[in-house]
């Protein structure tokens, strides 16, 4: 890679002002070895980017002009995404994250191909392999693709099309595939639990017998970092998870005890829990607590010699601190 300034690496981070990408730009600016730029849509949204270089770049979209911030990047982190939307009231769904996941970072791919950028990581999802897995039989990155929603297809289109950019060209690629991402500061399903768990609600999901993957932001981070300039990254697809998979019962009580809290989990069969949701019309909430959803790491452990830095309980703890900080 170049090292036009001082001899660091050069990084543009898109969706810096991101729950993942300000703790990334975070880490990349305590290590010296790299100079962070960060790309927002708007210049207000500088809360989160701890004084990096910024670029106001606008929506994500397929005419975004990235030539200035691309200019004397070595390497482009893109996390900027339209991002999965429980509830989508659009008419056509699949058309909306299109424009931004696939039309978006394919233009952004191609100008930064124009500008000579050496390595593009692609921050993907889980939801391209597909929404479930059989117990004890993770998704592995060489496994077919099957997503399932529009999210996940849209991701996929954007990791073909990026691949098919890159085929023939001096840029590689590098595609991240996440499970849920926790940590200090997280918010959605994650922060919903830690709220009932920390209200002491009794909760009807002891009998679920399942495995879940997650990943911790700082293991995402450790990664992504490592990918930067790892060769033995160059066109790959990788997998990140903590390394430890967690039934929901095993998660909720390792988080209530990161809060000080105990779980009060109720025995109520699986099947009546999955009835009831159908009735209440929350199926896929359902199905996130009591299916299963595993990844194995083996290639990206063998590939790039990583391990995610972070134990779960330590992340969980992490997490909580950070919780517990806020609501006080």
């Amino acid at each position: 890679m170049r090292t036009s300034r001082a001899d660091k690496s050069n990084i543009l981070i898109t969706g810096a002002n991101g729950f993942i990408g300000s703790a990334l730009i975070k880490r990349l600016q305590s290590d010296r070895r790299f100079s962070v730029r960060a790309a927002v849509r708007r210049t207000a949204e500088l809360d989160r980017t701890g004084g990096a270089e910024v670029f106001e770049t606008g929506n994500l979209a397929a005419d975004t002009d990235w030539r200035d911030a691309l200019q004397g990047i070595d390497a482009v982190v893109h996390l900027a995404a339209r991002a999965h939307v429980m509830q989508d009231t659009v008419a056509d769904s699949l058309a909306e994250y299109r424009k931004v996941n696939v039309d978006g970072t394919l233009n952004l791919a191609g100008q930064a191909l124009e500008a000579g950028i050496k390595r593009f990581i692609f921050i993907s999802s889980i939801k391209v392999n597909g929404e479930q897995t059989l117990l004890g039989r993770p998704f592995r990155a060489e496994d077919h693709p099957s997503p399932a929603d529009p999210y996940g297809i849209s991701k996929r289109e954007a990791e073909d099309g990026l691949r098919e950019a890159c085929r023939h060209s001096g840029m590689d690629f590098v595609i991240i595939r996440p499970p849920l991402v926790y940590g200090p500061g997280v918010k959605g399903n994650f922060l919903t639990l830690l709220r009932w768990l920390d209200k002491g609600l009794p909760l009807p999901l002891a009998s679920i017998r399942n495995k879940r993957s997650l990943v911790a932001v700082d293991n995402l981070v450790d990664l992504i970092m490592t990918c930067i300039d790892h060769p033995s990254a160059a066109n790959q697809t990788f997998l990140a998870s903590d390394g430890e998979d967690l039934s929901t019962p095993e998660l909720l009580k390792r988080t209530a005890a990161a809060i000080g809290k105990k779980a009060y989990l109720l025995g109520v069969p699986v099947g009546l829990l999955h009835f009831a949701a159908q009735c209440a019309g929350k199926t896929a909430a359902i199905q996130k607590l009591c299916g299963s959803l595993q990844l194995d790491i083996g290639k990206t452990r063998e590939q790039l010699g990583w391990h995610p830095p972070v134990a779960i309980d330590q992340a969980l703890q992490d997490t909580a601190r950070h919780y517990l900080g806020a609501r006080n």
